[in-house]
């Protein structure tokens, strides 16, 4: 039997977010800025949000997500603050963007944790979210990116590429996968509605999708660990992993380093849209 994992770096996960959106609205302080046109000022004091003529999903201005770390191109280019492409996925524009994000955080990432552990789990989270920054900074002009989008789209793809590199072990392959494709699918549909960042979606996504094959990797069906095997037994044992595992993982590990590269060196030497004539 696999092992299974206690999952206690998903919860931090949430609670890091719930704690960073209060803490952004304790910032943003709507009373003192805007006066008595704050939503629910009556109730939540300094943490009330934003008019509805300014944030439609319940949270603070875009002043406030500025200056916390919010991902502007412009900032990270000439003012060198790279920080942003990681910081800016601990923000979220309003208590709706919040509830979908925390909830989709919860229903993927606390089974990837459980089978993968958290180092495996973190790492494709963070560099998930890295990624789909990178690329909504590339594609960028004017508009502000937060939220953990990216790093979500990323544990989306890596659970694909989990069942692609170890089919061997699956059941009803098929139905899972046509399952986990129409999920991606219909979610990165919703990234085409107004004010959606796509860029971070599909950036989320390529880099999750490249680290399942490096990350998520699990034994061939049929392999027997060598501590299982009783002392005086002489039985022909299959390979850990299969050859395609193998050219899967070093395939997925060249692009990603490859991709990151290109992109990072693209980003700081300003070959962005924001400095280029229309």
């Amino acid at each position: 039997m696999p092992k299974t994992w206690f999952s206690w770096l998903v919860p931090l996960i949430f609670a890091a977010n719930i704690m960073m959106f209060v803490y952004t609205m304790y910032v943003n302080d709507c009373p003192a800025t805007t006066g008595e046109k704050c939503l629910l000022s009556a109730y939540l004091g300094r943490l009330s949000f934003q008019p509805f003529t300014e944030n439609i999903l319940l949270g603070p201005s875009i002043t406030t997500l500025i200056k916390l770390g919010g991902l502007e191109t412009k900032l990270v280019v000439e003012e060198g603050e790279g920080w942003r492409l990681l910081s800016c996925m601990w923000l979220h524009v309003g208590v709706i963007h919040l509830v979908a994000n925390m909830l989709s955080l919860l229903f993927i990432g606390i089974r990837l944790e459980q089978e993968f552990g958290f180092v495996r789990v973190g790492i494709l989270y963070l560099l998930s979210g890295f990624g789909g920054s990178l690329l909504s900074a590339l594609n960028s002009k004017t508009s502000i990116s937060v939220g953990a989008s990216g790093a979500l789209f990323g544990l989306l793809g890596g659970v694909l590429s989990e069942l692609l590199t170890n089919w061997t072990i699956y059941e009803n392959k098929l139905a899972a996968l046509l399952t986990l494709v129409l999920i991606i699918t219909l979610n990165l549909a919703v990234g085409f509605l107004p004010r959606v960042d796509n860029s971070a979606h599909i950036g989320g996504f390529l880099s999750g999708f490249l680290l399942g094959f490096i990350l998520l990797v699990r034994p061939q069906f049929g392999y027997v660990s060598p501590k299982h095997i009783p002392p005086g037994y002489d039985i022909k044992r299959k390979p850990r992993h299969m050859t395609y595992q193998y050219l899967l993982w070093v395939t997925a590990l060249i692009i990603l380093i490859f991709g990151f590269a290109y992109g990072s060196a693209k980003l700081f030497n300003g070959e962005t849209p924001y400095n280029v004539p229309i």
